[in-house]
């Protein structure tokens, strides 16, 4: 198993990661995805691959705000923006695939071309703005049974002027609630115009207040999440903890991308010819994991948190659970190091645990 495991991981990056990476990332990732779709539909597919990558093992198993995970290891908002691979990138061993970032309305997002590969740096540079089926589209392709835990990523269209916010984040909330198993709300994405204002602690605990209002009424509440953005200063990052604590929501997912570029060693160069988009992958680690251990030590690991953030090896998991995260989540390290990335991470901590 371990030189299949060898093959697998020299097949990808010697062979078809670069002949992939010759192609304009947001056409391959759309070339993938429906390679996903087609392939796992035919009888058998979907078997094979889950006989190879799922990982199961009770020791793997994590309890977090209340539901129950076969192992720490998801997909970032972001990948799935439409729902339409959940139970494809399940069938990769993930435990939960975050959808979205959802909003109450499709939108095109930015124009194109917006989705850049830093390939020396092991990064991406995405200004994507949310471009999404909306909630509705949403909703009808998660009536489906889910062969993992779903999170809904809930944004605001581009349009909803910030007084008005909260209106969108409540009618995504509303339209997924049946669907999904939690939610994350997404105020810190660095591609949408203003949005960083709703990160204002009054702004910001106004919507959440708002969403646990509703949730407090539903029969069954469900676990709400504050992605929060690697760019927070200490200061604000306190503040955070306040607003977890005095709106009583379940946790947060550290990190979003971020704004900075003072981590890229090599294509510093081609990133300014870039100029504005999140930068995630290899460069966001070591900010991502100093945000986890800080929320974690300073809060007094009073809350759950997501990892998230230049996730690109097992190893890279195993940093951000030791700094304080509960599960974790990958997206960049799942294009560059391939799809059994999950696995890695499992067998990894499995190693680890006693």
């Amino acid at each position: 198993m371990g030189l299949f495991l060898y093959n697998e991981m020299m097949l990808y990056k010697k062979i078809i990661r670069p002949i992939l990476f010759c192609f304009d990332a947001e056409d391959v990732h759309h070339f993938v995805a429906g390679n996903l779709k087609f392939w796992l539909k035919i009888p058998g597919v979907a078997g094979l691959i889950e006989k190879y990558a799922l990982v199961k093992d009770p020791k793997l198993e994590r309890e977090v705000f209340g539901i129950k995970f076969r192992n720490p290891v998801g997909i970032a908002a972001g990948f799935d923006k439409n729902a339409e691979l959940f139970n494809e990138l399940a069938s990769f061993g993930f435990s939960h695939i975050e959808i979205g970032t959802v909003t109450p309305l499709g939108q095109p997002g930015n124009k194109r071309p917006r989705l850049f590969r830093l390939k020396k740096d092991s990064g991406i540079i995405n200004r994507m703005g949310f471009n999404n089926h909306g909630a509705a589209a949403s909703v009808q392709k998660l009536s489906k049974p889910h062969k993992s835990i779903v999170g809904g990523n809930l944004g605001k269209n581009t349009a909803t002027p910030n007084d008005l916010a909260i209106n969108d984040y409540v009618s995504n909330f509303n339209q997924l609630f049946d669907v999904v198993d939690y939610f994350v709300v997404n105020v810190s994405c660095p591609n949408i115009s203003d949005l960083h204002e709703l990160q204002d602690q009054e702004a910001l605990t106004g919507i959440l207040m708002r969403l646990q209002e509703i949730n407090q009424l539903k029969p069954k509440p469900k676990p709400i999440l504050l992605k929060v953005s690697p760019d927070l200063n200490n200061k604000q990052l306190d503040e955070v903890i306040e607003i977890v604590r005095n709106t009583n929501i379940h946790g947060v997912v550290a990190t979003n991308t971020t704004i900075t570029r003072n981590t890229l060693r090599h294509e510093s160069e081609r990133a300014a010819q870039i100029r504005n988009g999140g930068l995630s992958g290899l460069p966001l680690k070591q900010r991502s994991t100093e945000v986890i251990r800080y929320l974690a030590e300073k809060s007094g690991k009073a809350f759950p948190i997501i990892g998230v953030g230049g996730i690109m090896t097992a190893d890279d998991a195993l940093e951000k659970i030791k700094a304080g995260a509960d599960l974790v989540q990958v997206y960049t390290g799942f294009i560059y190091d391939g799809p059994f990335l999950a696995r890695k991470i499992n067998k990894l901590l499995l190693k680890e645990q006693p």
